[in-house]
């Protein structure tokens, strides 16, 4: 007796040939071929986190906030490696970091405060020997 439901049908999802993702490597296999083309096999790479830097950043309008009452910080102890111009200063300060944005350098000159940067050394230039011929 199937009491009008057929063959196997009001069993979970039977008569739909399974839920979801069932069958992709047997009875639905060509539908994942067109439409998951990239279902299988390995994509792109992963860097091992020792090498890959994440700079840690602060905007202008957090300085104040994070450092009330200072008119000198130095970013590179406190834990920060670049600066970003988001946000309204509203006082002159002096500041030392490592890296800043163009637009975070001119709103800190635009106050009158001063910016330092990390100096990154120039490479000595090679004098190339003349080939003999």
């Amino acid at each position: 007796m199937t009491h009008g439901r057929g063959k196997k049908a009001g069993r979970g999802a039977g008569l739909k040939g399974g839920r979801g993702n069932a069958g992709l490597l047997k009875h639905r296999y060509m539908h994942m071929i067109k439409y998951m083309p990239d279902h299988f096999g390995k994509h792109g790479f992963k860097r091992h986190p020792s090498i890959v830097k994440q700079n840690k950043t602060i905007n202008i309008g957090d300085l104040e906030k994070k450092f009330p009452g200072k008119n000198e910080i130095d970013l590179t102890k406190e834990g920060y490696d670049k600066l970003l111009g988001s946000g309204i200063l509203n006082k002159k300060l002096k500041i030392k970091v490592d890296e800043a944005s163009e637009k975070a350098i001119l709103k800190i000159k635009d106050k009158g405060g001063e910016i330092k940067l990390k100096e990154i050394p120039i490479q000595e230039k090679v004098e190339e020997i003349p080939k003999e011929e």
